[in-house]
């Protein structure tokens, strides 16, 4: 390789920056496809043994298959569309916008819980305990066993990096997170079914299933609205109060000659699960610093994945 090749291939490099979790995608769509065939199996038995318990159950859990399959989908398109060049940065919050719609299907479970249970309160039915019983077991299980599944593929995809610098950063895979919510949602609405159930039918508590009821769709909004503010977050580049920020400050002031060089500009934006790009000017009398030595500089940090720098000389000193 010439000289002139080599100085290319430092600058020129491609915007492929979201490596991809390819555990996670397993694992979202066998859980997809789990969850579409419990409800599936609900919604015919609720249809043949006459039980709205059942077909409740089934039609809510085709909200959940709806958000998962949104997450298996994200991952499936972010890696077809990784090498293409209309993607400036990527394609890797085509997840985080997964991440966030799958948060507002969460409000919107949240809402209905709501609905069905002061309907219940102001109009109370009465429950076929052995049926909704069964309903409620099948459903936690079946919730568990994709808890699991979720849990394996964040453990194998989860990335943990400590700069070298006593700064350590968790990333997390906020598609991941969405469709592990989904699960975690749907299990706990089993566990305080069970509950409920239980206290209605050796207590005659009826009033215990829609107020169990009410206390998850405070749960699911908290965590959804958790979940809305995290992808939020990247979707709007909101990433100036990330310590990474702090890491590129630092560079500039330990450049060599660094009494002469101001950092004037910068933005930092984040393009992959732990990678982010930034851009910044600076104004020096340094007559000898180049963009490449800056770069080269900010190296040290390997979660600075891109950086565009533009150097402006004092010349009246």
């Amino acid at each position: 390789m010439s000289q002139h090749q080599h100085d290319i291939s430092r600058w020129a490099h491609e915007h492929r920056y979201g490596t991809g979790n390819a555990a996670a995608e397993r694992g979202t769509r066998l859980v997809m496809w789990i969850t579409i065939a419990t409800m599936l199996v609900e919604i015919v038995a609720g249809w043949w043994f006459n039980s709205m318990a059942v077909l409740a159950d089934g039609w809510h859990m085709s909200s959940h298959a709806l958000a998962i399959g949104l997450s298996a989908f994200a991952y499936s398109a972010a890696r077809k569309y990784a090498a293409d060049p209309s993607f400036a940065f990527g394609t890797w919050k085509i997840e985080v916008l997964a991440s966030y719609t799958s948060a507002i299907f969460l409000l919107g479970v949240a809402a209905a819980m709501v609905f069905g249970s002061l309907e219940r309160l102001w109009s109370p039915q009465t429950i076929h305990y052995p049926e909704a019983m069964g309903v409620a077991i099948l459903g936690l299980v079946v919730n568990l066993v994709c808890a699991l599944i979720l849990g394996k593929a964040h453990d194998h995809g989860h990335h943990h990096h400590d700069d070298g610098h006593g700064h350590a950063h968790h990333h997390h895979d906020l598609n991941l997170k969405a469709a592990y919510i989904h699960v975690i949602t749907d299990a706990l609405t089993s566990v305080l079914a069970i509950a409920a159930l239980a206290g209605g039918w050796f207590y005659g508590w009826a009033w215990l299933d829609p107020a169990t009821g009410l206390v998850g769709a405070v749960l699911v909004a908290l965590w959804a609205k958790n979940l809305i503010v995290q992808s939020g977050r990247v979707l709007l580049d909101r990433e100036m109060d990330h310590p990474v920020v702090a890491e590129i400050r630092e560079v500039i002031e330990q450049l060599p000659q660094a009494g002469s060089t101001q950092l004037t500009d910068l933005h930092v934006w984040r393009v992959g699960n732990g990678a982010y790009a930034c851009a910044l000017s600076l104004l020096t009398h340094d007559q000898t610093l180049t963009p490449l030595q800056v770069r080269d500089a900010l190296g040290i940090h390997e979660e600075i994945v891109h950086a565009t720098v533009e150097i402006h000389r004092c010349d009246l000193c």
